[in-house]
């Protein structure tokens, strides 16, 4: 199709498109559950699944030959064959820590030391620096089985949960899931158990003679402060043993107590893989026995992010399905027609009652007044909603619900769309098609949704994924903080995301809270004229983010901020008619973005920041277009290999499968709809 495609004349381009969208449609209706959610599979690097071949060693529990099996082939396949060891994304570069930990894993599973693939592993990692120079986490797991020391891990002490919010390093001061991923740690490095291990499998061959310390990932750390928190781990290290006994058994006890508190259900603790683990861990060292209803569930939450298939198997890091659902109810929304709103409409539904109304998380610390109103990513995270999937439902509910009053009566304007076009004033969206029975009871919802967000607004004018003000970054210049992800600051992405919703909802753009996360945006604006992604790769990412806020709120493309970003878009455009930008954009020496092969979430964001702008006519759009046109495989999707998911930049990255499901027949269809109305730009928030 891919000739025929670049042949067609631009009526025939629309018409292209308009079959392409129909086929997308219906691949991504066909992919939903009959309760109306879509879930794909979440893949991350090899740690996650070489986590659980571990965990399941280190509890002593029955070996389980198949899974091993499968989660060997899968580790097997991964391996790079450019630098023999693991990277932490498709085509990435070597990673000492990931590779030791597939490594240990793949030799835990059976796989002979001497085999070539494990050879040559070893040999990468040797010349890495060996196991001695992997990163603290990872630390951590080898002194769990007794082949690293615990002093060389960074030490936090258990009495940390006991200080005072005021304390300049507390928990309340870190991320939601650095939070929930040291409580548990904090427990294991006092008691120092060690793995039962029954093969009694080490991994003493990693190791060279030469020592290595703690490489950070952080950005921005300074000199000053590192040395004061290297010198305090020296001085912890050496008191440690002199921690009076009652106070140690009290912390331990109140680190039991809140992940009791927060365990999930069978989501598990934060709904993240390391520290679901880790609770499963700290209950067995604790001596629960295995039966315990907190250690059962614990154990079983884990069980539940593994994707098993007829020849190999991984653990995801967690699951994503109100992420899916929402953005995949927006597509089809955009590609209308009764079925596609239909399957939006059953996804909404879906998505309804799991608002968070009557539980106030760990962001009540620093918001004790705002009342509960969000969503989470996964299907239960109760005490951590976050801002950016709360925007992108409320965005589609309202959306599906075009000309709803606001329940509030403060003039909001739910649904009614307004957006600028020049030299024209305000003019009406383009009218959307009724869905029958659609926006049933939406607006309470909504109402919430947009007091929790509003509410978790930080000082500068920006907001974070999950907490308010959470800008500590002193606190990333900790040894423990070496992986750079310790806090949850605001971003450009995630306060376009409310933004947009803001916008799309009538909130005009002086009011003193739009002001305030405009004057954010400009300031985070590139010189480059991009924005920084941090929970998608990555200027692309931000950067689509920002145009569809900038958009929402009215400014067109001869706004200075508009017009930059737009134009940054067009310069980096591949020459197959996509875009792709790689993941070592990310690194902390940047300095310009990183070019990849054209992938298709990423030319789906491009084309709908481009058309954002006012630029659904420029010829790069139109070959944006005709790229994804040319791609679309036989089922009507597109495949994608590439990692184009935020994790922690320069440390963790996600392969969202469900991105070239959606986010290429969002553009494509957005691309026949304004082609076919008398529009320039978009009518919604995203």
């Amino acid at each position: 199709m891919g000739l025929q495609t670049l042949n067609l004349d631009r009526d025939d381009l629309v018409a292209a498109a308009d079959a392409t969208a129909s086929r997308a449609a219906a691949a991504l209706a066909g992919r939903q559950k009959d309760d109306g959610h879509w879930v794909f599979e979440l893949e991350a690097d090899a740690t996650i699944p070489a986590e659980y071949v571990l965990l399941r060693h280190y509890l002593g529990e029955p070996r389980d030959a198949e899974i091993e099996r499968k989660i060997g082939v899968y580790l097997r396949r991964i391996q790079s064959a450019a630098h023999h060891g693991w990277g932490l994304f498709h085509g990435g570069a070597f990673d000492v820590s990931a590779s030791v930990k597939a490594y240990f894993a793949l030799k835990m599973i059976g796989d002979d030391v001497g085999a070539p693939h494990m050879a040559r592993a070893r040999a990468a990692i040797h010349k890495a620096g060996g196991a001695a120079a992997v990163n603290v986490f990872t630390r951590i797991q080898l002194a769990l089985f007794d082949c690293a020391p615990w002093s060389s891990v960074p030490t936090l002490p258990v009495e940390l949960i006991l200080l005072p919010r005021w304390f300049p390093v507390h928990l309340s001061k870190m991320s939601y899931w650095a939070r929930t991923v040291i409580v548990p740690l904090l427990v294991l490095a006092a008691k120092k158990p060690v793995a039962r291990n029954v093969s009694g499998v080490r991994v003493d061959e990693l190791y060279t003679a030469k020592r290595a310390k703690l490489t950070s990932k952080a950005a921005g750390t300074k000199p000053g402060w590192t040395t004061f928190f290297n010198g305090l781990d020296v001085v912890l290290k050496g008191v440690e043993p002199l921690w009076p006994k009652g106070t140690r058994a009290r912390a331990i006890d109140a680190c039991v107590t809140f992940v009791t508190e927060r365990l999930n259900g069978e989501d598990g603790l934060g709904a993240i893989y390391p520290a679901m683990a880790n609770s499963v861990m700290m209950f067995d060292c604790l001596g629960y026995p295995e039966d315990h209803p907190a250690r059962a569930v614990a154990r079983r939450s884990v069980e539940k992010l593994l994707v098993v298939k007829d020849d190999e198997a991984y653990c995801q890091p967690c699951v994503s399905p109100v992420w899916d659902t929402a953005l995949a109810a927006h597509a089809m929304l955009e590609a209308g027609g009764e079925e596609a709103e239909a399957r939006a409409a059953a996804g909404l539904a879906w998505l309804k009652p799991l608002q968070v109304l009557d539980v106030k998380g760990d962001w009540a610390d620093e918001k004790p007044d705002v009342r509960p109103g969000g969503w989470a990513f996964q299907y239960n995270n109760a005490h951590y909603p976050d801002l950016d999937d709360t925007a992108v439902v409320v965005m589609a509910m309202d959306r599906a619900v075009p000309f709803s009053p606001s329940p509030s009566g403060e003039g909001l304007g739910w649904g009614r769309a307004v957006y600028q076009t020049p030299g024209q004033g305000e003019t009406s969206p383009p009218p959307t098609p009724p869905l029958k029975g659609r926006g049933e009871g939406y607006d309470h919802a909504i109402f919430r949704g947009v007091e929790w967000t509003v509410g978790l607004q930080s000082k500068d004018g920006g907001w974070g994924a999950f907490d308010a003000d959470n800008s500590y970054h002193y606190l990333n210049n900790i040894p423990f903080a070496d992986h750079g992800a310790l806090l949850d600051p605001p971003t450009s992405d995630v306060t376009a995301r409310v933004v947009s919703m803001l916008a799309q909802l009538g909130e005009p753009i002086d009011s003193p809270r739009m002001a305030a996360a405009m004057g954010f945006l400009e300031k985070e604006q590139m010189p480059d004229g991009s924005w920084f992604g941090r929970w998608g790769v990555n200027y692309i990412y931000g950067t689509w983010s920002v145009l569809c806020a900038l958009n929402a709120a009215g400014l067109d493309g001869r706004h200075p901020m508009v017009r930059k970003a737009s134009d940054w878009l067009l310069h980096i455009q591949n020459l197959d008619g996509g875009w792709g930008e790689d993941c070592d954009s990310y690194a902390l020496d940047y300095k310009s973005y990183t070019p990849a092969p054209s992938t298709a979430s990423q030319t789906g964001w491009a084309l709908l920041a481009l058309m954002a702008a006012g630029k659904v006519d420029h010829p790069a759009v139109e070959r944006g277009v005709r790229h994804l046109i040319a791609t679309q495989d036989d089922e009507g999707l597109w495949g994608q290999e590439m990692y184009t998911g935020g994790g922690f930049p320069r440390v963790f990255y996600l392969r969202y499968h469900g991105y070239p499901a959606y986010f290429p027949l969002w553009a494509v269809a957005r691309y026949r709809n304004l082609k076919r109305s008398n529009s320039a730009r978009p009518a919604f928030g995203m």
